[in-house]
């Protein structure tokens, strides 16, 4: 989910800023018969409260429209083959598949964990698909770590998916005690887990999806590229099917 565009202090309509604002958006929807008076203004607003809702709503997909093409551009301009670089991903399936599909998550994102129940349906339904699983921490230390620990999970490969869904899958924070707890049910080497976690290769996987998501006009989590085209925001099943397809 992206934050919603926010017009700032609609109460005071004496803002000669806010006034030009609403006068330009209503009359864009063509819901403002009056001047750009302030006094016919406060009145018709007070009579028609949806003129508001409807001018916001308005602005906020335009804004989100510019903003997606604008990061469009910025994928197209990386490339696609970036987004496979094993050194910076977490890279599955075949090398010549027709459907790709790259997600940037945090651990502790709750849009991010909104989506596992589609990505990992689609990801044991597809295996004809090729993946790119990149960790993007940007909600602190607890996630950082967390991203440490999965970058360093990628040394024991065969491992590395069920421990991605567990961490993504729980409810609550998860901190390093968390992270070694997964790990060990998960099947995972616990000690080479840890001396893995201090590895220069993590610190420059760390690095270089930071690089990446900023190249790409990523701010938020999670963000998926299928099949080249870039979407911010939680997916369901028929997103993830609908995306595939085009």
């Amino acid at each position: 989910m992206k934050e919603p565009l926010k017009i700032a202090a609609l109460g005071g309509f004496a803002g000669a800023g806010l006034a030009l604002v609403i006068t330009f958006g209503a009359a864009a929807l063509g819901v403002a018969p009056f001047a750009a008076n302030g006094n016919a203004m406060h009145a018709y607003l007070l009579a028609h409260p949806d003129v508001i809702v409807e001018m916001t709503n308005k602005l906020q997909a335009q804004q989100d429209a510019q903003d997606d093409n604008t990061r469009q551009r910025a994928v197209n301009k990386v490339g696609l083959k970036a987004y496979f670089d094993p050194r910076v991903a977490f890279v599955t399936g075949p090398a010549n598949a027709k459907t790709t599909v790259v997600e940037f998550y945090d651990y502790n994102c709750p849009y991010c964990r909104a989506s596992v129940p589609a990505m990992r349906k689609f990801y044991q339904m597809h295996k004809d698909v090729r993946f790119a699983f990149i960790e993007f921490p940007i909600k602190g230390p607890q996630s950082t770590a967390a991203a440490r620990a999965a970058m360093a999970a990628r040394k024991q490969p065969d491992k590395y998916v069920a421990f991605h869904f567990a961490l993504m899958s729980q409810d609550g924070l998860v901190d390093q005690n968390a992270v070694f707890s997964i790990a060990k049910k998960t099947g995972l080497d616990v000690t080479k887990l840890k001396t893995d976690m201090a590895s220069p290769s993590v610190d420059y996987a760390l690095a270089a999806a930071h690089t990446l998501a900023q190249a790409s006009g990523i701010d938020g989590t999670p963000a998926f590229i299928v099949n080249g085209k870039i979407r911010e925001g939680a997916v369901t099943d028929d997103d993830l099917a609908q995306m595939a397809k085009a």
